[in-house]
């Protein structure tokens, strides 16, 4: 195989340039523009007159917010799966599935060409950034490795396929990096995780291995395998390829993870790069160190706006662009792309660090709100979860509260500690284990990802819950000074000393309670 190091260090330094010189505010103007005159011709570009839309002003002005709901039910579904000239003039030859914001719709999400080359230069500016920290790259010389879901895709028509985002990016791989790429399709298209991830394992240790990207939580699982089947190498990756230069993370916070990951990478010269790819486009990367915020892309054919998160959900949110965000404040960010999204409220918050060059942080989720690993619960999925298992053991949850918990020294898996307080006179001593194993199936039922992650037990544990006595909950609110109307006990605590302050409290409830 060639070396295409001496190629790419070429083309890093032409796109660094590039990128230096390059007026992010102007960049961002001009992608509208050429959005709407690509597609005026469109049902969507007619309806909103994109003929008469000069200025980003004129466009927020015909262009209301939507989401996958407002798109689905008013342009794609009657044509669906085949949306030439509806809200992009082309064909769209693939879709992204993706579920969790909702508890009954899987989401389709359009990737056109110009997305998919869109995609492929994101992908490419994330190594230009690594580059840039490391001229003396070597990436190309061995294989770069990417642990994602599976690449085997539905046919929906004639030219149109679905799957995961991920397998479309395996099937439209540019021809210069297909040979440099690991694993290969024929692996990939295992079906069943454990089996994929192991012989993805026992390839693995017998690669160049020079990069690799993944979600934290399956990277730490892969790892775990590497490890088994080279516990000479001493639980440390450098050991078991020595020219591993880069890993890429993305999909949930890395904060939480990076300690077990410092470990891993221990004795070696690894450059930590996130990136913020969604179904719907990839946003930015980082380009500079752990925790500086990422880049945005300014110029792959996106153009970006954003609402103040708590004004998403009013009749006139503000809505900013590029030329008007500030810095450290919390943003719903809003996208308009290539694949023919139009103001479509992507579901991630971001807080501004710079503005020139545009570096943000991802924040959190407006939708989702339990996806510590990757498995996207929300709370009308938890809620039901909890009532259909309260249900099934003859009891009722008046309150409760979930966090995560992440793996550490004592914990291989991650897993979602539930505490749950029934209404007197609480849940039956025998019927606890009833209660989460069919918490968990019904998590199950409503959400593909949480399943996927459940399958076999190998990518997250089971829940736990521990019980809060009667009247616990509104006395640790009261001890909080929040109790009355305006105050909630919080469904998904993202806060780790807050859930531990919880978690203390009721086993002190009820220890209390067991000596009385």
């Amino acid at each position: 195989m060639l070396d295409a190091t001496p190629l790419f260090r070429l083309y890093a330094r032409w796109r660094r340039r590039q990128l230096d010189r390059l007026d992010p505010v102007e960049a961002q103007r001009r992608q509208l523009h050429r959005l709407m005159r690509h597609a005026q011709d469109t049902r969507f570009g007619t309806d909103h007159r994109f003929d008469r839309i000069g200025s980003v002003a004129d466009f927020q002005a015909a262009v209301p917010l939507r989401r996958y709901e407002d798109f689905h039910r008013d342009y794609w579904k009657d044509a669906f799966p085949r949306l030439r000239g509806v809200s992009w003039p082309e064909s769209i030859p693939y879709f992204a599935v993706t579920s969790g914001t909702t508890t009954d719709v899987t989401k389709y999400i359009p990737v056109s060409r110009a997305m998919v080359r869109s995609n492929q230069r994101a992908a490419l500016d994330l190594l230009v950034h690594h580059h840039a920290n490391k001229p003396d790259t070597r990436l190309f010389g061995g294989r770069n490795m990417m642990l994602g879901g599976s690449t085997d895709l539905k046919r929906l028509a004639p030219g149109v396929e679905s799957g995961d985002l991920s397998g479309i990016a395996a099937k439209a791989m540019s021809f210069w990096a297909r040979p440099r790429a690991y694993p290969p399709l024929r692996m990939a298209l295992i079906e069943d995780w454990e089996q994929k991830l192991t012989a993805i394992a026992e390839g693995a240790v017998r690669e160049d291995i020079r990069s690799i990207g993944g979600t934290p939580s399956w990277l730490l699982i892969l790892f775990d395998r590497l490890a088994e089947l080279k516990p000479e190498a001493g639980r440390r990756l450098p050991n078991i390829w020595p020219h591993l230069e880069l890993l890429v993370h993305g999909g949930v916070n890395f904060e939480p993870y990076k300690p077990q990951f410092d470990r891993w990478l221990e004795g070696g010269a690894v450059d930590l790069r996130e990136a913020f790819a969604a179904s719907e486009g990839f946003v930015a990367s980082s380009d500079r160190s752990y925790g500086e915020g990422l880049r945005l892309n300014v110029d792959h054919g996106m153009f970006y706006e954003f609402v103040p998160v708590e004004e998403l959900d009013s009749d006139r949110p503000t809505r900013h662009w590029l030329g008007t965000v500030e810095t450290g404040v919390n943003y719903a960010l809003v996208l308009t792309t290539c694949a023919g999204l139009w103001s479509w409220i992507i579901g991630d918050t971001v807080r501004f660090v710079e503005r020139d060059p545009p570096r943000l942080l991802v924040t959190g989720r407006t939708a989702f709100t339990l996806s510590a690993f990757g498995e996207h619960l929300i709370d009308a999925e938890i809620e039901e979860a909890i009532a259909d298992a309260a249900k099934a053991i003859g009891a009722m949850v008046t309150d409760y509260s979930v966090a995560a918990l992440f793996p550490d020294e004592n914990r291989s898996l991650g897993s979602h500690l539930y505490v749950a307080e029934f209404a007197p006179p609480g849940a039956p001593a025998d019927g606890l284990g009833a209660f989460t194993e069919r918490l968990d199936a019904r998590l199950q039922e409503l959400n593909e990802d949480y399943a996927a992650h459940r399958a076999g037990g190998f990518g997250l544990d089971g829940p736990a819950v521990l019980v809060m006595p009667p009247g616990g909950f509104a006395a640790w609110m009261k001890r909080r000074g929040k109790m009355g109307g305006q105050n909630k006990v919080p469904r998904v605590i993202n806060d780790g000393d807050l859930f531990e302050d919880l978690c203390a409290f009721a086993r002190d409830r009820a220890k209390a309670a067991a000596e009385a």
